[in-house]
């Protein structure tokens, strides 16, 4: 097992090495390095400091939705702590292998504060996930019809289509009672492998919100209000550098571009962010430059985003490790009369 493992590591390695590779071969065939500079210098940073805050804002609201799903599984977190985990999570995913990296901060922090509840803490880190790409997808559907006739992406309207079907799937296992039934018949195959249960706490603390529909549905909407002002993140950004096209195509980029940050196979996310940019904005007529410099500064934001969580991490350590020193520099206890004394 720990061969294949190494193995598995190995390959993603190499593999993440070759598309990034490719991503940033195909990058330098299409744009002009100086041109690309000049666009950049020329940004406007009134639309990167609003793209930046609604990115720093939207954090209070998912962490709210985050503190809601942990109260319904009956852990009660302080919202102060649930934003602070946010923060050091982005940081994680600027470090950890894709934005899951976070995730799994978040996970394991909270977790520790909750000894014997990791089941249920990665179910709702779970469950968030899947209510984002969702709300993704609405907001995407949504843009894609109104834009209908406007628009002309090519092979990106299959993609469309099939995040479409696999988020139904993926729904219709998550909460369908008889899906729940097949999946039961699996257990005993896979028993012998050792994450089997806890993958099966993870599906049942999920399954256990189709108890809460009104719950889920009141957080769904949320989470579509969040996604939009997110998405428009990516607007702002292109209105910097000069990308004088309406929000409506950002929706329908927005559900492939966010499953693309999220493949497993890149150094996190380097070259195939800016690469899936060239390629869908280039079938707008946007030039390979400026749509460049539309994935790079996002890239910039998501870097600076993770800034406060760094600070945060990097205090809370240093706190911890100053409280170890007093407690070790402390006098021990004065002996008691005649303890340790020679007669």
């Amino acid at each position: 097992m720990a061969a294949v493992l190494r193995l598995n590591r190995a390959t993603r390695a190499v593999l993440a090495l070759v598309v990034s590779a490719l991503c940033l071969w195909y990058i330098v065939s299409r744009i002009d390095f100086g041109t690309t500079g000049h666009v950049l210098s020329r940004s406007n940073l009134w639309d990167v400091a609003a793209a930046f805050a609604i990115l720093v804002l939207a954090l209070v609201p998912l962490s709210w939705r985050w503190q809601r799903l942990l109260l319904a599984r009956g852990i009660s977190e302080r919202l102060g702590w649930l934003l602070r985990a946010y923060f050091v999570s982005y940081t994680a995913s600027q470090v950890l292998p894709t934005s899951l990296g976070g995730d799994a901060m978040r996970i394991v922090e909270t977790s520790r504060r909750h000894p014997g509840e990791g089941g249920e803490i990665a179910g709702t880190v779970i469950l968030e996930r899947g209510l984002g790409g969702v709300a993704t997808l609405l907001l995407g559907l949504v843009g894609f019809a109104i834009a209908i006739g406007r628009l002309s992406i090519g092979a990106y309207v299959v993609l469309e289509g099939a995040i479409a079907a696999a988020t139904v799937l993926l729904v219709a296992l998550v909460f369908s009672r008889r899906a729940r039934r097949v999946l039961r018949r699996l257990e005993r195959p896979f028993a012998r492998f050792r994450i089997t249960g806890q993958v099966k706490r993870i599906y049942l603390s999920l399954h256990a919100y189709g108890r809460a529909p009104r719950l889920v549905a009141e957080l769904l909407a949320l989470t579509v209000a969040v996604q939009a002002f997110r998405i428009l993140t990516i607007w702002l950004c292109g209105l910097a550098v000069g990308v004088h096209e309406s929000p409506l195509p950002y929706f329908v980029m927005g559900p492939m571009f966010f499953l693309v940050m999220l493949a497993p196979f890149t150094l996190n996310g380097f070259a195939l962010r800016e690469a899936f940019f060239v390629s869908f904005l280039g079938q707008l007529g946007v030039s390979a430059d400026r749509a460049f410099s539309t994935g790079f500064l996002y890239f910039l934001l998501a870097v600076a985003l993770s800034v406060p969580g760094a600070a945060i991490w990097t205090v809370e350590n240093v706190r911890a490790l100053a409280g170890t020193a007093r407690n070790r520099d402390k006098p021990g206890p004065e002996p008691r009369s005649g303890e340790g004394a020679l007669d």
